[in-house]
């Protein structure tokens, strides 16, 4: 990613309040670990604007950090700039919000340049779930952070250990999973790594608080707690669809009529998206084993481009994204 930073909605460079000139937002490297009323770091960089890394801006937004929003090119940033601010409004509109959405706007921008990161006290990579991508984010999003910052990845799986190897300071690195769709989901899965710093992590505690969420802390493995949980209830739904136990609806049913579950697996891995669940579940199985292979359904569902809520058919039909 390179080039400059985008306002909301907009290519070109625009400046937030306060912010005379871009190398001003590139210097100040004293500043990073400041905080706001809430707790929540000053500046927060999200890498990524798909439907995650928005929902992250968006957290961070309304406790009141300056979010910006690092995207691979001007259309994705402004893409990722509709999406956040469209998550604003709503907020607003609920009353959920301390300040008003011109206000939460003049917080935020988009850029397609990591350098905008170097003020920041925290960056989520939210690339998508591919081991060489997020590799590639995170090294060099570090190499534009001050030493002091902490750099987190939303990976759902993939090893934060095996990720930190490949950073220059994994003492200031750590998991932070937040759960889809971020602004109405409760959790947020810290995942601490054998490098992670024991403050890092009570830091991060404190973060995850400051937005208005809970945090759990586990150790680096395999799909951590959460995923780990919820794909091998999300395969054995699928393998009893395959199957014709039931129907995905009735399926459904038995989890949130019978063990209230807010959501049923089939749903909810339409939600989470079936080529995500695909990738997870193969992961999952090359390191804990087949009780982990995914279903033959699940493959060619995905080959057919059946994806869930993002495409608008998976096991259920969706009004069109």
């Amino acid at each position: 990613m390179s080039g400059g930073r985008v306002a909301p909605g907009e290519a070109g460079r625009v400046s937030r309040p306060g912010d005379e000139d871009l190398d001003t937002r590139r210097a100040p490297r004293g500043a990073t670990r400041s905080a706001t009323s809430t707790g929540a770091p000053s500046d927060v960089g999200v890498l990524g604007g798909g439907r995650m890394g928005a929902g992250i801006a968006h957290a961070f937004l309304l406790a009141g950090s300056r979010v910006t929003v690092v995207e691979r090119d001007a259309d994705a940033a402004s893409a990722a700039s509709a999406r956040v601010l469209e998550s604003v409004a709503a907020s607003v509109a609920r009353g959920t919000a301390d300040d008003d959405e011109a206000a939460i706007a003049a917080r935020f921008a988009t850029s397609t340049d990591v350098a905008d990161f170097a003020r920041a006290g925290l960056v989520v990579e939210a690339v998508p779930e591919d081991l060489e991508l997020k590799i590639d984010a995170l090294t060099r999003v570090e190499a534009v952070l001050p030493p002091e910052a902490a750099l987190a990845s939303n990976t759902s799986s993939i090893s934060i250990d095996q990720l930190a190897a490949l950073l220059d300071r994994p003492d200031r690195f750590l998991g932070m999973h937040f759960f889809n769709p971020v602004p109405a989901s409760s959790l947020v899965e810290l995942v601490r790594g054998d490098a992670t710093q024991g403050t890092l992590v009570a830091e991060a505690r404190e973060w995850v608080h400051a937005i208005g969420k809970t945090p759990i802390v586990v150790a680096d493995a395999p799909g951590f707690a959460s995923s780990r949980l919820g794909v091998a209830l999300g395969l054995e739904a699928i393998r009893m669809l395959e199957d014709g136990v039931a129907s995905a609806e009735d399926i459904d049913a038995a989890m949130t009529l019978g063990y209230r579950h807010p959501v049923g697996p089939l749903r909810l891995t339409d939600i989470v998206g079936l080529d995500v669940r695909l990738g997870i579940a193969e992961y999952l199985s090359s390191t804990l084993g087949e009780r982990f292979a995914p279903p033959a359904l699940l493959r060619r569902m995905v080959a057919e481009g059946k994806l869930g809520r993002k495409t608008g058919e998976g096991f259920y039909l969706w009004d069109a994204p």
